[in-house]
């Protein structure tokens, strides 16, 4: 996926913000936590959160690694190897488990 196919995605996503930060960066959040970081150093990298049990899966299958800087939690780095389509259900996945970890009242302030 290429980065501004990334950023179109999770930009759809409801209440959903955009920053560029920690060094070009690309950085979407919702309620002020990060879901999904992309990257270009050479080739695309993107870095998500994921379920306890996904994150087995993927690093157990190596379609990603534990995503560096980020060492606490269940976040992932994957890169080229992972089909659009896969990429934007994980990316779907980290939004939902990000939402259910706001409270109830920032989930209603944002309308999700």
């Amino acid at each position: 996926m290429r980065l501004s196919s990334f950023d179109a995605f999770c930009r759809k996503l409801p209440a959903s913000t955009f920053v560029v930060q920690w060094g070009g960066s690309h950085v979407h959040k919702i309620g002020g936590k990060v879901f999904a970081i992309g990257q270009f150093t050479g080739k695309p990298a993107y870095v998500f959160k994921t379920t306890p049990l996904r994150f087995d899966l993927l690093i157990e299958q190596g379609m990603a690694m534990r995503a560096p800087y980020l060492r606490r939690g269940t976040w992932v780095q994957v890169s080229d190897g992972v089909p659009d389509a896969e990429l934007r259900r994980l990316l779907r996945q980290s939004y939902d488990v990000v939402v259910a970890g706001l409270t109830k009242a920032a989930r209603a302030d944002l309308g999700v």
